[in-house]
């Protein structure tokens, strides 16, 4: 269904998944003056037949939200936003094959040349039975570790290095679920960095590594994980709750992207509850910093100019907003898997 939104007759879409990316998205589309919310998504039975306005905070659409593919499917979308917390390969292919253009911020397809041959081939058979594209993208990884580089790199002749430093300060994250729990923070050192998580970031972000060196005509070698932690210096209240002295307050995971035994393109990602660590570490505000080694040499700092306290409103929008602005350059796409390199560079419609 490659169709571009045309002036007077706007992009049907459908929001699939309403968590805290999924609502930002819903708003988004919602909002938007080229899109048209076709459908809602959502996971459990209990949240089926709600108002899609009722989940964002905003007015009545008149469009009910339903737990059912097949209810999905038959509505005849250009587009579905995908927004699970995992891929289900069997609902994305459904979606594909039923004529439905897909931009998703689940992960795991930014490489179509490093995905398991029969994974890729079932995803681009679906795409080839629908006459339809899918596009993988957000903000980190996507419009970070993707879109961004790539905009460096076209200065220069010469490179060197790339480098991707993302800050996030969690001292005000009042999330204990995911930072005692799901993430070791406050665990003894040592606990915290295991072969099954390292290769969870090595799955989520060792892919754009590799397009972008695709794209540039410097294929990598080789994709190293690794990662280290600091400990707080002193007993320390965050809004989580608090840390005791010695357990992990800041992780820091590095992927290396090596070509010819030295490293092209890395990416960091450095998370901290407090300042006050042992070893001291460097420390920015939440944001990124990009760095280029070549000859035209660039440091470019990106902060998010919001406080802590706000940040978790404003964050979302950051990996749903980029989503959203890619329908339009998704349904006009040949069908296939379309990488941050296959599409032209897109631009939000604001009015």
């Amino acid at each position: 269904m490659d169709r571009p939104a045309q002036q007077g007759k706007p992009l049907r879409v459908v929001q699939w998944a309403t968590g805290t990316i999924g609502t930002r998205s819903l708003s988004a589309v919602l909002d938007h003056p080229h899109l048209e919310l076709a459908g809602v998504h959502v996971h459990s039975p209990q949240k089926a037949g709600r108002d899609a306005g009722e989940l964002c905070g905003m007015d009545p659409t008149g469009i009910t939200t339903t737990h059912r593919l097949d209810d999905v499917l038959g509505l005849g979308a250009d587009c579905v936003l995908y927004m699970p917390r995992a891929t289900d390969l069997d609902e994305l292919c459904a979606l594909l094959a039923s004529g439905a253009n897909v931009v998703t911020t689940a992960g795991g397809l930014h490489h179509p040349a490093g995905l398991d041959p029969a994974v890729r081939s079932r995803v681009e058979g679906a795409c080839a039975r629908g006459g339809t594209s899918l596009h993988d993208t957000g903000s980190s990884p996507g419009f970070i570790t993707e879109a961004v580089p790539l905009l460096l790199a076209s200065v220069q002749r010469r490179l060197e290095a790339l480098t991707v430093h993302e800050y996030a300060d969690l001292s005000q994250r009042n999330s204990p679920g995911l930072l005692f729990d799901v993430m070791g923070f406050g665990r003894a050192p040592g606990a915290v960095f295991d072969e099954h998580r390292l290769a969870h970031v090595h799955g989520s972000f060792g892919p754009s590594l590799r397009l972008v060196a695709d794209a540039l005509g410097l294929p990598l070698d080789s994709v190293e994980a690794q990662g280290r932690f600091a400990t707080a210096a002193q007993t320390t209240e965050i809004a989580a709750g608090v840390l005791d002295a010695g357990t992990v307050a800041a992780q820091r995971v590095t992927l290396s992207g090596r070509r010819e035994g030295r490293t092209l393109l890395e990416f960091n990602a450095t998370w901290y509850c407090t300042t006050d660590l042992e070893p001291a570490w460097d420390l920015r505000p939440t944001g990124w910093r990009l760095t280029v080694d070549g000859d035209a040499p660039l440091d470019v700092d990106m902060r998010f100019p919001v406080s802590l306290e706000q940040l978790g409103a404003v964050a979302p929008g950051y990996t749903a907003h980029r989503a959203v602005n890619a329908v339009p350059a998704v349904c006009a796409a040949a069908p296939g898997i379309r990488t941050t390199v296959d599409l032209p560079l897109f631009t939000a419609t604001l009015a």
